[in-house]
């Protein structure tokens, strides 16, 4: 449909509570299919809602296994911990290690207002916590041990995002 601008840090609107979703309209429709292209463009694997402006609580995900839609998003179960990069399509460039649990259960509404559970390990878990942080007007920077640090892409090796 059409790319959103993404918000960075310092807008006010990535501090702020996002509302829940009480019913599916076209707006919020258009809204999901927008922000996955606006993910996809920007290469990322998370994006909520509050990233582009709207205070809704709306989150998309893909970590190479397909897209996951999550209205109003609720952590129901963590264990374990990973400790890892994490960086974030509203600071653009930079990253920093976070700490994370390394399973995560969510339950949540998918875009035909139907409950839905995932369950995910690793990135997967990491983008549900990250994402849903964004809904509460959190950001990573508040959980980076240590300093942030440019992202460096070498042409050899994978990157993390």
């Amino acid at each position: 449909m059409a790319l959103r601008k993404i918000r960075t840090e310092g807008d006010p609107v990535l501090t702020k509570k996002a509302r829940p979703v009480a019913e599916m309209t076209p707006r919020i429709r258009e809204l999901i299919v927008d922000m996955l292209d606006t993910m996809y463009d920007s290469m990322g694997v998370g994006l909520a809602a509050p990233q582009v402006g709207i205070l809704k609580r709306i989150v998309t995900i893909d970590v190479g296994e397909g897209p996951i839609v999550l209205i109003n998003p609720e952590i129901i179960e963590t264990s374990g911990e990973q400790t890892g990069e994490e960086g974030c399509l509203s600071v653009p460039g930079m990253s920093g290690v976070v700490t994370r649990p390394n399973y995560v259960k969510v339950k949540a509404l998918d875009i035909n207002m139907e409950e839905v559970v995932y369950e995910g390990t690793e990135l997967l878990a990491r983008a549900f916590c990250h994402e849903t942080d964004h809904l509460d007007g959190k950001m990573y920077t508040e959980l980076v041990e240590g300093e942030l640090h440019r992202v460096t892409y070498d042409d050899d090796e994978d990157y993390e995002e």
